[in-house]
């Protein structure tokens, strides 16, 4: 795990400049990787490349980056890993020859290219990556980000330069990177509590997409030039076209094979490794998986909260005593949590409002402390219907849009006649171990989308601010996936729709942006079994009954996890992972809370209309509302512009 950063300025000559600028584009992104970092100028053509690294595969020298090829034409800076780097080595070696001078995945990549291209290589590549590649013979550059977007990568061309980087940081040290804000993307980032791909914070600066590669020849026409060697749409495609055809029991034999392997291939590493666990499916699933192929007992960590509803430490607790882990737990103060909040426009480095980055940057620093890689569960809920309105729209989807509209709107009415936190004290009548979290704000939300279509229902349950645009005193949102009306005919399925703009949008958007930036502020490398574009190809030639059954999401990859863990230890309802936003603002986050959203702060910040969010903010404070989410967003953006 590393960060990359570099340039090609088309008129400079200047190369003591170039490699200053490279130099501090290095040091900018040093929490990536502060094991060592390099640049490499080449003295003709303009071009430098920058590299911080977090030692994992062969902490030798022979690892160290930028690198070039054995024969000379290809030089190379890369973030991430590739897992089957040993699989691919004696193929390179009998096909060429090679002689390579260390281990390091990194020269496995390299070599490869050299081998069999750009384009066979990517197809041979189980992992994580972004990469730069400079061709000396062509006089090309090339970027590359893996299927999923597990890693992240920004690029601009302006002003004659073509600017790439891990991180917004690492971008804003060259002086033609644009730096004014960007207000559509702001209007996104207020829907979503994040700023969607391709767009960032600063207009003229964009996020590379998964699956996406860049061109840039410097003896063409100088144009950034965008292509695709992978998209989940035709994964989706293949995997209806070519359906699983065997039954429950060979369903989960072939899925538990090919997490075993993920899992297996993600637990090679010079360094020590672990676990997240909180004591769900996923985590779960991945450390049952990692413990079976290990020898000796496998570390773990979560985080617990004194607030018992955002409290999950004892569940995972559970689970790492029946595996037999070694498991390390952190009990947090709120007082302690909170501490990270002025941190989090640093970390996250663009306006980034998803709550969880708070336990999520405390579990990867606690987590620091004892090992330098650590496996995650993220993605089991996008590829196997875990997320609530998966199952909702599962179970109740046709019946209410047979319900005539009328009376879709009278049981909204219904619903909304008592306040969330009335509902919170009917569901107190409900068991608590069927009891869902927050059912008040559920129960709103539903009354939001009895009146919708199924996209509508997405959309509506995605959103944060429902019309961004009427809080922007400049900027429209550019419409993006969600909106995109063909996806009814290649997608029919609404569910299935779902768990694919899921995909596509929520997860590298959102999750894995949050894993990255999280754990790469402690220098910890997180590493994702689940997105395996193998397990994410299997999933989508799965019929919906073996993803939802029973009015439970992730069936298929619960019976894998109750081959390993006791159902009675896993199932029960989804807590998610986050803090007390709601009681901190109207309790010790208050003064700041008012402080950043007062008429006086907007006003001189000049990006958004204060009427709308003074009246949500009276409201949560006074208890008769929870607008934890949109003020959490908006406090976030002013904390981010105050930072910036």
């Amino acid at each position: 795990m590393c960060g990359i950063a570099g340039f090609i300025d088309c008129k400079s000559t200047d190369i003591e400049k170039r490699q200053n600028i490279a130099h501090s584009m290095g040091e900018a992104m040093y929490r990536r990787g502060p094991d060592g970092g390099d640049i490499w100028v080449s003295a003709d053509h303009g071009i430098a490349f920058s590299h911080r690294r977090l030692s994992i595969i062969d902490l030798s020298s022979a690892g160290q980056q930028p690198m070039t090829s054995s024969c000379g034409r290809f030089v190379l800076v890369y973030n991430g890993e590739i897992y089957n780097a040993a699989d691919l080595r004696p193929k390179i070696v009998a096909h060429k020859g090679t002689n390579f001078k260390g281990h390091s995945d990194t020269e496995v990549l390299l070599e490869a290219i050299a081998t069999w291209g750009l384009e066979e290589t990517l197809e041979q590549l189980i992992g994580m990556f972004v990469f730069a590649l400079w061709d000396k013979r062509e006089k090309r550059l090339i970027l590359c980000r893996d299927r999923l977007g597990i890693k992240p990568l920004y690029w601009s061309y302006n002003k004659g330069s073509l600017i790439f980087g891990s991180i917004l940081k690492a971008l804003k040290i060259h002086p033609n990177c644009p730096s004014q804000i960007d207000h559509d993307a702001v209007a996104s980032y207020l829907r979503f509590n994040y700023i969607p791909a391709p767009q960032s914070i600063y207009k003229g600066v964009n996020k590379l997409l998964p699956g996406q590669i860049l061109t840039f020849d410097l003896e063409g026409d100088r144009t950034p030039k965008l292509s695709t060697y992978w998209n989940l749409e035709e994964a989706v495609s293949k995997g209806q076209q070519t359906p699983f055809s065997g039954n429950d029991q060979d369903a989960i034999a072939a899925l538990e094979n090919l997490l075993e392997d993920a899992v297996g291939k993600r637990m090679i590493s010079d360094v020590p490794f672990g676990a997240f666990l909180s004591g769900g499916i996923d985590s779960s699933t991945v450390a049952a998986l990692m413990q079976k192929q290990s020898s000796s007992p496998v570390k773990t960590f979560s985080i617990g909260f004194e607030d018992q509803g955002y409290n999950e430490a004892q569940h995972a607790a559970e689970v790492a005593k029946h595996l037999g882990t070694d498991h390390t737990e952190l009990y947090v103060t709120p007082s302690e949590a909170r501490e990270v909040i002025p941190h989090l426009p640093d970390i996250y480095d663009e306006p980034f409002a998803d709550s969880s980055q708070i336990p999520t940057y405390l579990v990867s620093k606690l987590t620091r402390e004892h090992v330098t890689v650590a496996l995650s569960g993220d993605g089991g809920d996008e590829l196997f219907g875990g997320y609530r309105r998966h199952i909702t729209a599962h179970q109740y989807g046709d019946k209410i849009n047979n319900i005539p509209r009328i009376f879709r709107n009278l049981s909204s009415c219904a619903i909304r006649s008592l306040s969330p936190q009335s509902w919170n004290k009917v569901f107190q009548l409900v068991p608590a171990s069927r009891r869902p979290s927050h059912p008040g704000d559920t129960l709103y939300k539903l009354a939001s989308v009895l009146g919708e279509d199924s996209d509508g229902y997405y959309r509506t349950l995605v959103s944060n601010w429902q019309d961004p645009n009427n809080l922007m005193l400049r900027g429209r949102e550019q419409k993006g996936e969600i909106w995109n009306q063909k996806l009814t005919n290649s997608i029919p399925n609404p569910v299935d729709r779902m768990q694919y703009l899921d995909t596509v949008t929520y997860l590298p958007d959102d999750i894995l942006t949050k894993v990255d930036r999280a754990s790469m502020a402690a220098s910890l490398e997180a590493r994702v079994p689940i997105l395996d574009h193998r397990i994410v190809e299997f999933s989508w030639s799965l019929p919906q009954h073996m993803k939802i059954r029973d009015g439970q999401g992730k069936w298929l990859l619960r019976n894998v996890l109750h081959k390993h863990v006791p159902k009675q230890l896993i199932d029960r309802p989804k807590m998610g992972f986050g803090v007390p936003i709601d009681n901190w603002l109207r309790g010790p986050l208050k003064e700041w809370t008012h402080s950043l959203l007062s008429e006086h702060a907007l006003k001189e910040q000049g990006l958004l209309e204060h009427n709308t969010i003074q009246r949500k903010l009276n409201e949560h404070m006074s208890g008769t509302r929870n607008w934890q989410h949109q003020i959490w967003n908006v406090l976030m953006l002013q904390s981010w512009l105050e930072k910036n």
